[in-house]
């Protein structure tokens, strides 16, 4: 016949563990082999050894008698009080109401009435170009719950208060036999509160929170980008029972602008500059985020030609540098001409006749070499 394991081999722990490396060693086990989770043969038996090896280990008198004599036998009445049974004392009933409602979440235990912080809110915020390089202050109004004013969150009007439910007198539960164990369950007139409001408040209807419209003023640093996202701490929902506030985040998205493209912190846009300037070069005006400014063309500009405004970009965050502003050279070609002026150009292209026909000649003679190879 096999030796019996030891209450300590049971649970895998040495001798000398504390309660609370007992508890959470009893809290493991407890989930592995209980019935309602584990179908296997032999689970229900290894459930039971569990909880006989924990009410003993966690009963300081209990543990005692047995680490000197190696048993519960003649710890006065231990052995016929419930020992080794599923009623258990005061400690075997703390954990297992705790078991199943951190394991299995509630098991139809008791819900109790803890603090709880409310949910966080999403607010999406569409600004311009301009105020996403800069930064601005926005006033947002944010749709939220709250806590009743006119009843401080109690649900109840003011001088009548909750009164103890008599279904469940007051315990927010219900207890109930399921198989060989004794399990509870939320209270179906209080639904857990342990409390009945009989006289709701007039505000809150009973809920202990209203909707409201809450004006919330948002600072937007310089530099942010779409998807940024900006947290203001405490102003999201209200907590239950005396729980915290949640948060709000602001998500940001920038509108498309007329003019320019951002890419990181760099600006882009397209300018447009007359047939003789880009030949003869010029000054010519240009926008920035800051305001107009002049910009040199050089002689001979060709299409396309990128130039660098530095520092007229968009702001690192949390810095003083900014990226560059990148204005294209687009070279605007007249539709309709003058006489003179058509005479004047004519005049032109007879006067680069040789030039023009030396650049065509290079060009085909380019042409022959590529389809000869």
């Amino acid at each position: 016949m096999a030796e019996k394991k030891s209450y300590y081999e049971i649970l895998g722990i040495p001798k000398g563990s504390s309660k609370d490396v007992i508890k959470d060693a009893y809290r493991k086990l407890a989930m592995q082999y209980h019935p309602d989770r584990n179908k296997s043969p032999g689970a229900e038996e290894k459930f039971k050894e569990i909880n006989e090896a924990y009410t003993c280990l966690s009963d300081p008198d209990k543990r005692a008698h047995y680490d000197r004599y190696g048993s519960v036998e003649g710890f006065g009445a231990a052995g016929a009080g419930g020992f080794g049974g599923f009623s258990g004392g005061a400690p075997f009933t703390d954990i297992f109401e705790d078991l199943f409602e951190d394991f299995f979440g509630g098991f139809g235990g008791a819900r109790k009435q803890r603090p709880t912080k409310g949910s966080d809110l999403r607010y999406n915020l569409t600004i311009t170009l301009e105020e996403a390089a800069f930064g601005i202050e926005k006033s947002l109004n944010i749709p939220r719950w709250q806590t009743c004013d006119s009843c401080s969150g109690s649900g109840a009007q003011p001088g009548k208060p909750p009164v103890t439910c008599a279904n469940c007198k007051g315990t927010g539960h219900i207890r109930f036999q399921q198989g060989f164990f004794s399990v509870s369950r939320p209270c179906s007139k209080c639904h857990g509160a342990g409390t009945i409001i009989t006289n709701p408040c007039y505000t809150c209807k009973g809920e202990g929170k209203v909707r409201v419209q809450k004006e919330i003023l948002v600072k937007l640093p310089a530099g942010v980008d779409t998807d940024s996202r900006l947290r203001v701490s405490g102003e999201g929902d209200f907590g239950s029972y005396g729980g915290p506030p949640g948060d709000l985040y602001v998500v940001i998205t920038i509108e498309e602008h007329k003019v320019f493209k951002r890419e990181g912190l760099d600006i882009f846009c397209d300018i447009p500059i007359a047939f003789a300037t880009a030949v003869l070069g010029g000054e010519v005006e240009v926008p920035t985020l800051d305001g107009s400014a002049k910009l040199k063309i050089p002689a001979g500009t060709q299409s396309g030609k990128l130039f660098h405004l530095k520092g007229k970009g968009i702001p690192r965050l949390g810095s003083h540098h900014r990226g560059d502003q990148v204005a294209g050279i687009s070279i605007d070609v007249p539709k309709k001409l003058t006489q003179r002026q058509r005479e004047l150009l004519e005049e032109f292209a007879a006067l680069s006749g040789e030039v023009q026909e030396e650049e065509t000649k290079g060009f085909k003679g380019k042409l022959k070499d590529i389809f000869s190879m």
